[in-house]
């Protein structure tokens, strides 16, 4: 999937034009630079086409010099990585010397370059956004991400920069992304599994420089193994650190089928793996668990159970997802975390005939009625499933809008009981009969 960037200084609008194309309020909107402390992933649709979208943000609050320090280097990371680059000014402070700044570099760049002026919210301010040609950098497009005046044509201007769709042959392999934090051993794994020294592996954390993709036959089948530690070497400040990590993860989690989250076992799951897990989830993307460095463990007779009852109850609602206790670098029980992974991707194409599902979940349903929906009965006549690969429920009922979360979490939970799906995330969808 092609993927676009928004770039620019701190507090001309990057989060909230962020979240005016994506339709959602994930990044922080605030009036003080700054602000946008995580940056964010979204996909949007426009005009038959879909694309990645990520905000950059303005978020490091030091000095002033620091800050333009990162906000270029940010420009350079876009580059490398993004199809499109939108830049973002305001058109109420006018040019700045770190617009012009990253004018320079864009200007040496090869990717297409869209300046998107923010924050023209009326005609008189729409006239101003022309001082802004002076950049060299084609096209300006006066917007008001707050209200939406402009977007449209934007967003066709976006389409119509995006590279063509690749038509060649679907690659049909089974793709596992193999995800994590700094230093929980990624490159290790990949290198155990494949036998080779394929990725640069030392104890300095952050050693590997890209994405790899990696062919592996086994039982007589292929797949390919990606390693996305992607840490750039020019990249000093740690902010930035973190966001291309996570970019090159969040694009590795698209293109993946089943994403292997390592965690380090002498250091516990932390709230950065299981965001990353979430992503995984939202995407419909089979999951597995691996907890490395096993060999450092002092075992005592229930060491391993423990040890998975704590993440267990910090995962909440990701408990179908297994958990394998490894070692990368003895190869201990790595085998058998791929063969964890293969029936994840086996579970993932699993189908169940209508009548099987309807005999197994209506007696449930009967038993435990979902909560009644303004005064009245939410009664779901039958369910069935219309797509695996991953796998989509359908359920039909009188009041769709009546079925809340724990009540989805219920069916979920009953599907799981009878068919197990583990390591699949279910999308359960609600139609009026």
């Amino acid at each position: 999937m092609p993927l676009v960037a928004i770039v620019g200084r701190p507090n001309v609008g990057k989060s909230t034009l962020f979240n005016r194309f994506t339709e959602e309020r994930r990044a922080i909107v605030d009036d003080v630079p700054g602000v946008t402390r995580d940056r964010v992933f979204g996909t949007v649709e426009w005009s038959g086409r879909t694309f990645s979208l990520v905000d950059t943000g303005g978020f490091i609050q030091d000095s002033t010099d620091r800050i333009e320090a990162a906000v270029r280097e940010q420009v350079h990371i876009a580059i490398d990585e993004a199809d499109v680059l939108l830049f973002v000014v305001d058109v109420k402070s006018g040019i700045t010397d770190l617009d012009e700044q990253m004018a320079q570099i864009l200007r040496k760049g090869e990717k297409p370059v869209i300046t998107l002026v923010n924050k023209a919210d009326n005609e008189e301010l729409r006239w101003e956004t022309s001082s802004f040609y002076q950049f060299g950098l084609g096209e300006v497009y006066g917007v008001g991400a707050l209200n939406g005046i402009g977007t449209g044509d934007l967003l066709d201007a976006v389409v119509k920069a995006l590279p063509e769709k690749n038509l060649a042959e679907p690659d049909d392999r089974l793709r596992i992304a193999i995800i994590g934090r700094p230093n929980v051993g990624k490159s290790l794994l990949t290198n155990a599994l494949l036998g080779t020294n394929r990725s640069i592996v030392t104890e300095i954390s952050g050693t590997t420089r890209d994405a790899i993709d990696s062919p592996l036959k086994y039982h007589g089948r292929e797949v390919v193994l990606v390693d996305t530690a992607g840490l750039r070497k020019r990249t000093r400040i740690s902010e930035n650190i973190e966001f291309y990590a996570h970019l090159r993860t969040e694009r590795a989690i698209e293109t993946c089928d089943v994403a292997v989250l390592l965690i380090d076992a002498t250091d516990d799951m932390q709230a950065q793996d299981i965001r990353v897990l979430k992503a995984a989830e939202r995407l419909n993307k089979g999951l597995v668990i691996g907890i490395n460095k096993w060999d450092l463990i002092e075992k005592e007779t229930n060491t391993a159970k423990e040890f998975e009852t704590r993440i267990r109850d910090r995962l909440k609602t990701l408990e179908y997802v297994p958990v394998i206790t490894i070692s990368a670098k003895t190869k201990q029980r790595t085998w058998k975390l791929l063969d964890k992974v293969l029936e994840v991707e086996a579970n993932r194409r699993v189908r169940i005939t209508t009548s099987k599902l309807n005999d197994a979940l209506l007696p449930a349903i009967a038993k435990h009625h979902p909560a009644l929906y303004r005064g009245q009965r939410v009664k779901i006549n039958y369910m069935t499933q219309v797509r695996e690969w991953p796998p989509v429920f359908n359920f039909f009922c009188n009041h769709p809008q009546g079925i809340k979360e724990p009540y989805r979490r219920f069916l979920e939970n009953k599907i799981r009981e009878h068919y197990g799906f583990e390591g699949v995330p279910l999308t359960l969808v609600f139609k009026a009969k």
